[in-house]
């Protein structure tokens, strides 16, 4: 590993907040030294609990956020939050957008924020995601907090690197609906309803037991908790939830089986990246640009082609 790569490393372990910034960047944007970064700090993982939290835009997440991050700091732990927002069309930055509540903890040594825009990276967010889960794992931060602004492929995606996952709807029966329709019902550890103090709580409540009812068995029952995030009120319980999550996965032997399966997928999600890598700018990039314009030009199918280049790759 270069010297400067292990000096940032050093710093960032003992604190310098500039350093961490640095090395995240170099993994998100997939620098020279992101794999020399990412190889010293993978064998200290594996430490963090690392929780997810995705709902509609609008639905109080970032609020909730805050009151988890102030839960969390009570406890005396550091916290890490990966807060992943829609990026421009034209800048490909993030926009922190409603994230302003959250930023109350900017000056708090034991909290540092990072913004992931949803744009520009190798592989999506996807991909990037295990890289700045691994980053702040390997440095030490006792609890990563991952959250999303959407509902969509990309943010459930992106929650699948957290141990316990958080779906937050609020009340009425469109983001019930909503949430079923996109898969979080099968996702959700536990459900939040939040701006429990407006009218249709109950009804949400019956239509999430119902759904859950009508899926697939399951060893945790995702439980529901009511909460108003801006009074810091079911905050408690919410907690205990996700305490109590954590604490099945331990005793089971769920969490180790969990994270075997995220590092699998990890690993093939890695491996068709390098592949393509290394076709479209290594020895085999002219082999790669004649196959691409066979396809383009619809003499080739992609599936063929495909086979065609990883047999190349072999030979």
């Amino acid at each position: 590993m270069a010297q400067d790569s292990i000096e940032i490393v050093t710093a960032a372990r003992k604190g310098d907040r500039r350093a961490l910034a640095r090395l995240i960047s170099i993994v998100e944007e997939h620098r020279p030294a992101a794999s020399a970064v990412l190889a010293e700090l993978f064998p200290s993982t594996g430490k963090a609990n690392v929780v997810g939290l995705t709902g509609a835009p609008g639905s109080g997440k970032s609020t909730l956020s805050d009151v988890i991050i102030s839960r969390m700091r009570s406890r005396g732990d550091h916290v890490a939050v990966i807060a992943v927002d829609p990026s421009s069309p034209f800048t490909g930055g993030a926009i922190l957008g409603d994230r302003i509540r959250m930023q109350d903890h900017i000056t708090d040594p034991g909290v540092y924020i990072r913004s992931m825009g949803s744009r520009g990276h190798l592989g999506g967010m996807s991909a990037a995601a295990p890289k700045v889960v691994t980053v702040l794992d390997g440095i030490g931060f006792p609890q990563i907090l991952i959250e999303t602004v959407g509902v969509g492929q990309a943010e459930v995606e992106v929650v699948g690197e957290a141990d316990t996952t958080v779906v937050v709807v609020n009340p009425g029966w469109g983001d019930a609906v909503q949430a079923n329709k996109a898969g979080l019902l099968e996702i959700a550890d536990v459900f939040v309803v939040n701006k429990a103090d407006r009218p249709g709580v109950r009804e949400t409540v019956r239509d999430l037991n119902q759904m859950l009812d009508l899926g697939s068995a399951r060893e945790w029952r995702p439980p529901i908790i009511e909460t108003v995030a801006t009074k810091a009120e079911g905050s408690g319980d919410l907690m205990s939830a996700l305490d109590n999550h954590r604490a099945h996965l331990v005793d089971d032997g769920h969490l180790e089986t969990k994270r075997s399966q995220r590092l699998e997928a990890t690993l093939k999600s890695a491996l068709a990246l390098a592949a393509v890598e290394r076709m479209a700018n290594g020895q085999e990039s002219d082999g790669y640009q004649q196959t691409l314009s066979k396809v383009t030009e619809r003499r080739l199918d992609p599936w063929s082609a495909a086979q065609s280049l990883v047999e190349g790759l072999n030979g």
